[in-house]
């Protein structure tokens, strides 16, 4: 029993979107400034694995390229060498495809521009638009200045554009310690925006590069780097996210001042996400001090998390579809992503049925030693997903939490002298109930209608309770795993005085059950398969500890469903 509903399937032609950005782009092409091509690029920092947040701009990078007819590449912004590592490339590259978008041949890397980025810093240190400074870390934040007050020129200014070659020159060459030098753009100490305050450009740091080795021992900063690679490769439209809209000026200063080829870039609001954070330091914290099991740890928002626990790449296309392009920062109910997961699983997920707090129910005046093949279907939601055969026996197990031996008011599941009926089966009426010495209880006993196969009866009568179930002496035993949000807050960076967001981490975000019962067919599930338990949730053979001799499965999301009553009234 198999869903392939995973990592196969590709991401369908996008419909046509209008947006802020494709406003943008819109009047680029009336203008011809870019001969009306669209080029686009994501480029992730190889320093920890993507996230739901990276989703949004992978899914907006790649389809407006395709919108438009255009390319977007896939570059590696891989210019800090002591936090970066091949491990990252490999998991980035997976989760893209995961996704379904391709770069194709367009797979680049910053480190392939460091000679040429060099050349051009000392192409800027020839106009006198950059120079070498010896100030320490903290005597250049001092020398920054405020918001309110402009900054001090470093010593360094002073110096001729042939010192500062030679310097340069000696920096790439090893000659000086980590930290001694940096080289800084010469722009404005006194602008009003602080990024164009002499910005650094290179630093030395000896660091064992993940590609280039130990070729370098100086490398560029971030934003000086970017935007060169941005211009080598002939990107038009270079899209970020809200926090690099100060450093947009510097950015043009840059590409400006060297003479280079200039996209546009334009700024949107990054994801956040309630009970959820998303700062790669603090998910890659949550690694390392082990309060998660890993990068792939089915409550981190990573896309390797989310792929684990089931979540599938045509429900997280659909979320930053549904979320849009804005301008302005927000937050996003994290219901919207589980309702996505839930539209998708609904049509595509088959159905099983799976016991997780097993009580056994013996019905006695069923014929001992028989066994019925009970058909069920596979699918409500997809006629073509057929049907499959189920065994009926005298003993069954079924949800401890289904029987009430003093039932409240409303309850129409089993108790003493109730009928119910169960699932693709018989009705049943409870008749005793088994404890053992504590009080607790350990069967039922049941008689059955056998006119009522399939859930009719020859007079007709009706029951209100309907229970899922599994031949006890069929079933397979499997460790169910109960996921919850990680944090117990909605914004998990509020914390209390002298406490971090690790005070908020919830600690019931993961309940572990090891005697739970599910139909025999499922000891065929593949790893990542997908299905839907009825009246419990949709599930997902753990891709890492599943086997056939060891079948675990992954609560993905429950059936609680607030979001699809509120799609409903807005349509």
């Amino acid at each position: 029993m198999t869903s392939d509903h995973d990592s196969k399937d590709p991401a369908a032609a996008p419909a046509p979107v209008s947006n802020f950005i494709t406003d943008f782009i819109d009047e680029h092409n009336r203008s011809g400034r870019f001969q009306k091509r669209v080029h686009t690029r994501f480029p992730p920092e190889p320093n920890g694995y993507l996230h739901i947040g990276h989703a949004k701009a992978i899914c907006l990078n790649f389809s407006i390229a395709a919108q438009y007819g255009g390319k977007c590449n896939l570059r590696f912004d891989d210019s800090n060498p002591s936090t970066e590592d091949q491990e990252y490339v490999d998991s980035i590259m997976r989760d893209i495809k995961w996704l379904g978008f391709d770069w194709q041949d367009r797979l680049f890397f910053a480190s392939d521009y460091f000679e040429q980025t060099y050349q051009y810093a000392v192409q800027l240190i020839k106009k006198g638009k950059a120079y070498v400074c010896d100030l320490t870390p903290e005597q250049m934040r001092e020398h920054r200045g405020t918001l309110t007050e402009p900054g001090r020129e470093s010593p360094g200014r002073k110096r001729t554009i042939e010192e500062n070659l030679d310097l340069f020159t000696r920096m790439r060459a090893g000659e000086f310690p980590d930290g001694a030098y940096t080289l800084r753009a010469a722009i404005d100490m006194a602008a009003p925006n602080i990024n164009m305050r002499d910005p650094a450009m290179y630093r030395i740091k000896r660091a064992q590069h993940h590609r280039t080795g130990d070729a370098w021992c100086i490398y560029p900063m971030y934003d000086y780097i970017h935007c060169v690679s941005d211009s080598i490769e002939g990107i038009t439209h270079s899209l970020c996210s809200l926090e690099f809209e100060d450093h947009r000026p510097l950015y043009d200063w840059f590409l400006d001042e060297l003479g280079a080829y200039r996209p546009q870039q334009i700024e949107f609001a990054r994801l956040n996400i309630t009970f959820t954070v998303l700062s790669k330091r603090k998910l890659l914290q949550m690694v390392q001090e082990k309060v998660v099991s890993g990068w792939d740890d089915p409550r981190m928002p990573t896309l390797s998390g989310l792929r684990r626990r089931g979540y599938t790449p045509a429900a997280i296309r659909n979320f930053c579809e549904k979320i849009g392009v804005a301008k302005a920062n927000s937050t996003v109910d994290v219901g919207l992503l589980e309702f996505c997961l839930r539209e998708d699983l609904n049509r595509s997920a088959p159905r099983a049925m799976a016991v997780l707090r097993p009580l056994k129910v013996i019905i006695d005046n069923y014929p001992e030693g028989q066994v019925e093949e009970i058909e069920c279907e596979n699918n409500p939601e997809d006629p073509a997903a057929g049907t499959r055969k189920v065994p009926f026996s005298r003993e069954l197990y079924i949800e401890r939490d289904d029987f009430r031996e003093d039932p409240p008011k409303k309850y129409y599941r089993l108790s003493p002298g109730r009928e119910v009926r169960l699932k693709h089966a018989y009705y049943i009426t409870c008749k005793n109930v088994v404890k053992d010495g504590d009080g607790t209880i350990t069967e039922l006993h049941c008689s059955y209608d056998p006119e009522s196969r399939g859930g009719g009866t020859p007079d007709g009568r009706t029951v209100k309770g309907t229970l899922h179930w599994v031949s006890a002496a069929h079933a397979r035993q499997a460790e169910v795993r109960l996921y919850d949000h990680l944090f117990s807050k909605t914004n998990p960076e509020e914390s209390e005085a002298g406490e971090n967001f690790l005070s908020n981490i919830n600690p019931n975000s993961l309940e572990v059950l090891s005697d739970c019962w599910v139909e025999p067919a499922l000891a065929q599930a593949e790893p990542g398969s997908h299905f839907q338990f009825l009246r419990l949730g949709y599930f997902t053979a753990d891709s890492q500890d599943h086997s056939s001799s060891k079948l675990v499965f992954n609560r993905s999301v429950t059936l609680r469903d607030s979001w699809a009553k509120i799609e409903k009234k807005g349509a």
